[in-house]
Formats: structure tokens, C-alpha cells, sequence
């Protein structure tokens, strides 16, 4: 029978908690069912970046050339350098 899971006065409290607790020792993992969440967004952290305005003005540029937000472009290009960086790294 699994543990009871305690009550957290807040998010930090529970995560300090799941760092350091394994989860099959408070859930029955087979009795899971899978769902999916076609709505949720991901979320996001406002921050401030600094970029020469020649790079901003090319990135704007490249933007405007595929249709997409500036902003939007670079947290592409972002994410496609993880992608290629978590390739690289031995399984």
C-alpha cells in the first residue's frame, strides 16, 4: 500500500520534497493512466536579453523574410542549437 502524500505549504516545499523522495513509494504507477493536454502551453520566464542592434536588426530581417515574430524565430533557433547540442552528448 502506497505512503500518503504529505500536505505543502507551497510549490518549493514540494519540490525540495520530490527531489528527494522517489514517487513509486507514494503512487501505484500501474494503476496510471496516460492524458494528454492539447491546450496547455508551456511556461514561460520574461527575460531581459542583450543584443547588439546590428544581430536584432539581421533576426528581424530573417523574420520578417519567414512570416513569424522576431521573438518567435529566436526561441527557434534556440531550441534547434539545444536539440543539436543534446545530440552530440553520448546516450
Amino acid at each position: 500500500m502506497p505512503k500518503s502524500i504529505p500536505e505543502f505549504a507551497n510549490e518549493d516545499e514540494e519540490q525540495e520534497f520530490w527531489s528527494t523522495h522517489d514517487s513509486a513509494d507514494y503512487l501505484d504507477w500501474n494503476r496510471a493512466v496516460s492524458v494528454v493536454f492539447p491546450r496547455l502551453k508551456p511556461s514561460t520566464k520574461t527575460i531581459s536579453l542583450r543584443l547588439p542592434e546590428s544581430m536584432l536588426s539581421e533576426i528581424r530581417l530573417l523574420a520578417n523574410k519567414q512570416d513569424v515574430p522576431y521573438q518567435s524565430l529566436i526561441k527557434i533557433y534556440l531550441q534547434e542549437r539545444i536539440d543539436q547540442e543534446f545530440r552530440k552528448q553520448p546516450a
